[in-house]
């Protein structure tokens, strides 16, 4: 690999990993966390500029994210030039950078964190404590679940935050670096707060969940095919078959793709009736021929997740020295 490549990407690199570690140690930071702040930000403005149109809507995502961008990007290139005739291949500014901003967008360890507490209070047969915990990690109502159903929407929510939260914040990072990262966190957050189709936000939310859509297109197929690779051998065949059978059938362009391919893996069955509210969606089963999710498939779930996430961080750092190297070739490093 040209030396170039190299020393444009390794920075990058190191503060990736050094950003996963850091999410698998720590999970969130406790208190003033970035996105938490951006939340707040992104709710002022959005006050501000509410009207029932898809104009005003777009006017706040453009707004949101690119504030994040260029301020990432800025961040980054005075990081960069304090690079600038220094001998060490990776200095300490552009490695701080990456790690910070990885650190920041991801969400794996808080995601498991969130789903065993979940699953403890299933197998102790604590319903009403698995309820309770239930939204903090989905905006499903959890009054009227059994265990059987809060199960099932702690997997879905496990396997399609898998894609949100880790791998395609990754894929966002091998393309574009911290401002990638970031910018797909800001897209992410502001289609939480505003992309659902209620009465309010059907207009003004729509070219959120419209970028968020775009944005989530690549790392949700790379985490179906990563859940394969990484699925028990005996479950990849099952996981290939029901992520290519089903994983079309979701309402969603992306949530489907990790989901049928989690359903496969740990051969489940996921999908059917969802209750947000008063609100009630018939979504399509994922690995309809397959068992029920039981209390015990939260466990095998997470585990999943975990090696999805590593599998996701060393593909994604690999193809960032591969774009290095293509661009270098090029003469355009």
């Amino acid at each position: 690999m040209p030396v170039g490549a190299v020393r444009a990407t390794l920075p990058y690199a190191v503060g990736a990993l050094a950003g996963y570690a850091a999410d698998a140690r720590f999970g969130d930071p406790g208190r003033g966390h970035p996105v938490a702040v951006f939340g707040r930000a992104a709710g002022r403005l959005e006050r501000a500029l509410w009207r029932d149109h898809r104009g005003a809507g777009a006017l706040h995502t453009a707004l949101c994210v690119g504030a994040v961008a260029a301020g990432a990007v800025g961040v980054e290139r005075l990081a960069l030039a304090r690079t600038r005739g220094a001998a060490p291949v990776a200095t300490a500014a552009p490695v701080a950078t990456a790690a910070l901003a990885t650190w920041t967008v991801l969400g794996g360890t808080s995601l498991t964190r969130e789903a065993r507490t979940i699953g403890a209070a299933l197998a102790a047969d604590d319903l009403d404590a698995a309820r309770e915990r239930l939204p903090h990690l989905c905006g499903r109502d959890p009054s009227a679940l059994d265990g059987a159903q809060i199960a099932r929407a702690v997997v879905e929510s496990v396997a399609e935050n898998t894609a949100d939260a880790v791998v395609n914040a990754l894929v966002w990072g091998a393309l574009a670096g911290p401002p990638g990262l970031l910018a797909f966190r800001a897209v992410n957050t502001l289609d939480a707060m505003v992309g659902h189709k209620s009465a309010k936000y059907r207009r003004f939310g729509w070219a959120a969940a419209r970028l968020d859509d775009l944005a989530g297109w690549p790392g949700a197929r790379l985490t179906a095919l990563l859940t394969v690779a990484a699925a028990p051998p005996a479950g990849r065949r099952t996981a290939w078959r029901v992520w290519r059978r089903d994983g079309s059938a979701h309402p969603s362009p992306n949530a489907g793709q990790a989901e049928s391919a989690f359903a496969g893996a740990l051969g489940v069955r996921l999908g059917g009736p969802l209750r947000y509210g008063v609100r009630v969606e018939q979504r399509p089963v994922l690995g309809a021929e397959l068992r029920p999710v039981g209390a015990g498939d939260i466990e095998v779930a997470c585990r999943l997740s975990r090696r999805v996430g590593l599998l996701a961080l060393g593909t994604t750092v690999a193809a960032r020295f591969a774009l290095a190297a293509a661009r270098s070739r090029r003469g355009t490093i």
